[in-house]
């Protein structure tokens, strides 16, 4: 599965891809930032995702909506997490196996 992580820091990047790897799934993060080029690239990322994860800590106010509104009209599946930890990708890994409880 293709997991979209929208907002956090681009130094985790390698760390958060190395463990949706391990449990079977593609990560592609995106800092959250909507000024210039950033609107578009975040559309990107909701477009080719299964599921969009939202962290509501790192993001402005504008962000977090912005990637609510582009997966609502994408018809993404959305998680949102509070922060933009190794923790929360693995529970969100998690809740996407069969059977598990939602979030």
């Amino acid at each position: 599965m293709r997991i979209g992580w929208v907002g956090g820091l681009d130094r985790s990047r390698a760390r958060f891809s190395e463990v949706a790897e391990r449990a079977g799934h593609t990560l592609e993060m995106h800092e959250g930032h909507i000024g210039g080029r950033g609107t578009l690239a975040l559309e990107a990322v909701v477009a080719r995702c299964d599921v969009l994860v939202i962290v509501t800590e790192l993001n402005s106010h504008g962000a977090v909506l912005n990637a609510k509104k582009m997966a609502r009209r994408s018809g993404r599946r959305t998680l949102i997490v509070r922060k933009g930890s190794v923790t929360s990708l693995e529970r969100v890994i998690e809740s996407l196996k069969p059977g598990a409880a939602p979030m």
